[in-house]
């Protein structure tokens, strides 16, 4: 049992010196001349402007996690709809649980209003003493 571990190890110890090796040959191979164009940032062929250090809307980075989780979830789904005919009413049953949750974790997003694209500003109430 022991060797069955040390040949994990074996290759887990190997693939850790071949990747610094090759990080290793490359540093000592690279060109090394900056020059101010390759140091700028890169715009998909536009010409820069500004700090490449710009603060991003959060609703990008929400709508695609959004995304994702719907996305893998259906996709769960379609091996279930190639062999549906095969497996029976419990299946059936299972699948409409889980196409349910989905919909209540639409239901959810969209009342807590995640899936609105211009949000205003919600005004706070005024706390105790101020006005």
């Amino acid at each position: 049992m022991l060797t069955e571990f040390a040949t994990v190890l074996v290759f887990i110890v190997l693939g850790a010196a071949t990747v610094a090796l090759m990080l290793g040959v490359s540093r000592l191979l690279q060109p090394r001349n900056p020059t101010a164009v390759k140091l700028s940032t890169y715009e998909c062929g536009e010409v820069p402007f500004g700090s490449s250090w710009v603060q991003f809307n959060i609703r990008f980075y929400v709508i695609a996690l959004i995304f994702i989780i719907f996305d893998v979830e259906v996709a769960l789904l379609y091996p279930w709809a190639v062999v549906f005919q095969r497996l029976g009413l419990l299946a059936f049953v299972e699948a409409f649980i889980f196409i349910v949750i989905l919909l209540a974790g639409l239901a959810y997003l969209w009342k807590e209003g995640d899936l609105d694209w211009v949000r205003t500003m919600q005004e706070t109430p005024p706390r105790k003493g101020e006005r």
